[in-house]
């Protein structure tokens, strides 16, 4: 914040009120989707995916990453890769036969 006058103020204010009822929404969904009859592994990739959402949210405006350089996002990027990497590591070694 580089001017601490009123308008500014309310201006970051009125951000986080959306941002905060985003996140007030997507849960909702996510409530709501938990209810639906579907597979455990639909259940799981919406929610997933609904939690990916809300962690971008939070990262971006939160934690204030939507103004950072690029250095700081290309290693914020580098490390979604290997969080992925990761949880896909499981899924590849019982496809191959490895884990069994």
């Amino acid at each position: 914040m580089d001017t601490h006058d009123s308008a500014s103020i309310d201006k970051h204010v009125r951000t986080y009120m959306m941002v905060f009822g985003s996140l007030l929404v997507l849960t909702l969904v996510t409530v709501g989707v938990s209810y639906l009859e579907h597979s455990v592994a639909l259940g799981v990739a919406v929610a997933l995916f609904i939690a990916s959402i809300k962690a971008g949210l939070v990262a971006s405006y939160f934690m204030h990453l939507i103004t950072e350089r690029k250095l700081i996002l290309s290693v914020m990027a580098l490390t979604v890769f290997f969080f992925f990497a990761v949880l896909l590591l499981p899924v590849l070694t019982q496809s191959n036969g490895i884990g069994s």
